[in-house]
């Protein structure tokens, strides 16, 4: 370790941070209050030694000295009394070669940015690897919820089958806000965006990217597969409507972003879906911002893991417990283990099984003209695909541009339901694309 003995014959750790943000700024505010007990725990002292940010000037939660500030991040990773760099820039470039640079100058590297992991992680990993050097990633999938770690560690003796869960706080307090209070989603998104919970462009929480970016991660580690982020289907929130979480409750159930893969054997189901589950699953009680992901595995059966999946200390909280573990690995000589927890040499290959071929019953909303016929039209597009009505209400009043029929399926392959949709959608009576929503047996 390159850093310099404290005054008390301990090692001293030198932490470096890229990117003076929210959770740049939660850690450094746990590196300092909790400096002692940090040091009881890691037998050296934490120490901040420098953070790098364009902006110096933007006032922030958390002050840092002018002595420890720069705007080049370079001249961070080559400070040789810093040991671990902890990325917190976020976004794709240059945060990319910032951690690949940190790597190859032998710093142990720490990261929040699943978004990096999920386009570039197998070239990071493998550097990683290279250089013999801690990489700790925890934070980046489920904010203080130690997921990564448990499935690196804790379970890692254990045979996974399926991991599925709630991972973005953002889409979960739209729903359950609009569960609970029965308000519409544009409603509501513009109240998260006011209070700081959804960006000015929620795109990636609302349409269902930066769940698939965590689930890809999850699933490596999971399946120990290759998984793509393009082989994750990814459906958004944007088209459910007060309505539907009327019917949901009237049919037994809730309304969530799911993020969702199964191992079968040896082929991948992977995708980020709104689905209606089971108002009794434990997953059917998590609300406002909070995450939850559950576990199938062979052994244990299923487990659930709970809490804030974002915010600044619930994220700082993972990001500075990531530190210690890259500090030990350190001051032992090398890593205990990989990134993923296995050699990303051992990482197989698996077909991710399409989407289209996978099969379930779907709750289906059409809005419609009031007119003789209209429902005989659905039904004869839906059964000349082969796909099975289970029930249908049709109720007098009207939501948006039209009166909605409400039909509930029976069990039917998604390509056989979207080749029904979109002839029903080309029907004169139907006057916007039909909503379709999964119903969906999460026991795994």
């Amino acid at each position: 370790m390159a850093a310099e003995r404290g005054r008390s014959g301990t090692r001293n750790v030198g932490v470096g941070i890229i990117g003076w943000g929210t959770i740049g700024c939660g850690v450094i505010r746990l590196l300092r209050e909790d400096a002692d007990r940090l040091a009881e725990r890691l037998g050296a002292r934490v120490e901040l030694r420098g953070v790098a940010d364009l902006d110096h000037d933007r006032r922030r939660e958390v002050r840092v000295p002018r002595s420890l500030l720069t705007r080049d991040a370079r001249a961070l990773i080559a400070d040789p009394a810093i040991d671990v760099v902890v990325e917190l820039m976020g976004g794709l470039e240059p945060a990319r070669r910032f951690v690949l640079e940190a790597l190859a100058a032998g710093k142990a590297v720490v990261t929040a940015n699943k978004a990096l992991l999920a386009h570039h992680g197998r070239e990071i990993f493998a550097a990683a690897e290279r250089a013999n050097v801690g990489f700790g990633f925890e934070a980046s999938v489920g904010g203080g919820i130690p997921i990564i770690r448990t499935l690196r560690e804790a379970l890692g003796s254990d045979t996974h089958r399926a991991v599925f869960g709630i991972v973005n706080g953002t889409s979960n307090f739209i729903l359950s806000t609009m569960a609970a209070e029965g308000r519409g989603f544009a409603e509501v998104l513009a109240e998260a965006q006011r209070a700081g919970l959804a960006e000015a462009d929620p795109t990636y929480d609302v349409d269902g990217i930066d769940a698939a970016h965590k689930l890809a991660l999850l699933a490596q580690l999971a399946f120990g597969v290759a998984l793509p982020l393009d082989a994750v289907h990814a459906e958004g929130i944007r088209r459910i409507d007060a309505i539907d979480m009327e019917y949901a409750r009237e049919f037994g159930f809730a309304i969530k972003l799911l993020a969702l893969a199964r191992d079968h054997g040896g082929e991948i189901e992977a995708r980020v879906q709104p689905a209606m589950i089971p108002a009794t699953d434990p997953l059917a009680s998590v609300n406002g911002a909070f995450n939850a992901i559950c576990l199938q595995s062979a052994a244990l059966g299923r487990t659930l893991y709970y809490g804030q999946g974002a915010g600044m200390m619930p994220t700082a909280t993972a990001v500075v417990a990531d530190v210690l573990d890259v500090a030990r690995d350190r001051m032992r000589g090398g890593p205990r283990l990989p990134p993923l927890g296995y050699p990303l040499a051992h990482q197989r290959r698996a077909r991710v099984r399409p989407t289209g071929a996978l099969s379930a019953e779907y709750y289906l909303r059409i809005a419609v003209r009031d007119v003789p016929g209209v429902l005989g039209a659905i039904a004869g597009h839906l059964g000349r695909a082969g796909v099975s009505i289970a029930s249908v209400v049709q109720r007098a009043g009207r939501v948006g541009k039209g009166v909605p029929v409400v039909i509930r399926t029976h069990a039917a392959p998604e390509k056989d339901l979207r080749r029904a949709l979109a002839r029903v959608a080309a029907l004169e009576t139907v006057l916007e694309p039909p909503v379709a929503i999964r119903i969906e047996n999460t026991s795994g």
